[in-house]
């Protein structure tokens, strides 16, 4: 098993990359440019209690996140949320890294409105290979934003110090999601391609013994299946679609129900076991909340 580096500041991470300690105790801006990776941090389980924005415009080979091998073509970029994994199978040197990434703890956002909304920002689980690729206008205006937060982290702290680097911070973040927004949209074949793929794959699963043996189906099953992050998957379908991954799962859910409750003779809990719920009650509210009537009701005034 490898051995687990668990960093847990800024100031770790400072010594862990070999650049001088942060001035900030909260945040830390890198020119990837000047990282070095000692032997001492290959081959092992590198985990961080930071949220991680990393825009790389060059990136050896041999760096793993999570499930991937990143292969960073220029000006792409990824998020990181605390607790992700990351691995290097090689040392690096000044240099074989080129971008910028920044790096700051929770506690950061802990008196702000931002803490309430970080977790709307869904890229920060997307998998490596979902990684945003920007234009030379798009990676120019993400430099920008990321170079006044290293500015302002480096001077000195006043009472406007956590305001100022905050609302950066949430402004880079939105201008992220825009971007993520025009990637769905310029890629609509291939995501038109995943829709299709998911949608066969959850009519398979309910038209098979699946859904009885293994219950309502999750989010992570249809992730696992297609190699997308759960995140990354949900978001797309609402992009393209209109509808969550659990909305089309009870869209799908309720297709069924509706045809089981004109073409058997079972009862409304059976056929709420049929469907994978372990309580039938909790079949009867979604059924009433999607119709607008019970599955009683429903069977009676169709027949």
């Amino acid at each position: 098993m490898k051995e687990i580096v668990h960093i847990k500041s800024v100031s770790q991470l400072a010594k862990t990359t070999g650049l001088k300690a942060a001035h900030h105790p909260l945040i830390f801006v890198l020119d990837l440019a000047e990282v070095t990776l000692s032997d001492e941090m290959i081959q092992k389980k590198i985990v961080s209690d930071l949220y991680v924005i990393s825009l790389k415009t060059k990136s050896p080979k041999g760096f793993t996140y999570g499930r991937s091998f990143i292969d960073f073509s220029e000006g792409s970029l990824y998020g990181i949320a605390p607790g992700q994994t990351l691995e290097y199978d090689k040392p690096s040197r000044k240099g074989d890294f080129e971008g910028w990434a920044i790096y700051f703890h929770p506690s950061l956002l802990y008196k702000s409105n931002l803490m309430e909304k970080i977790n709307e920002y869904a890229f920060f689980d997307y998998e490596t290979n979902e990684a945003l690729h920007l234009s030379e206008k798009e990676k120019n205006n993400i430099s920008s934003i990321m170079e006044k937060i290293k500015e302002e982290s480096e001077l000195n702290t006043d009472e406007f110090s956590n305001e100022l680097l905050v609302s950066n911070i949430e402004l880079l973040l939105n201008y992220i999601k825009r971007y993520y927004s025009r990637q769905f949209l310029t890629r609509s074949s291939i995501s038109k391609d995943v829709v299709s793929t998911f949608e066969k794959e959850l009519k398979n699963y309910f038209n098979s013994k699946k859904i009885e043996e293994d219950g309502i189906p999750n989010v992570g099953y249809f992730s696992n299946k297609m190699n997308l992050s759960s995140s990354y998957l949900s978001d797309l379908l609402k992009k393209e679609t209109g509808k969550n991954i659990q909305e089309y799962i009870h869209l799908q859910i309720i297709e069924k129900a509706k045809y089981l409750l004109l073409n058997s003779n079972n009862s409304v809990a059976e056929i709420a076991y049929q469907l994978g719920f372990e309580y039938p009650p909790y079949f009867s509210r979604l059924f009433k909340k999607k119709i607008g009537v019970t599955p009683s009701k429903f069977r009676e005034s169709l027949n």
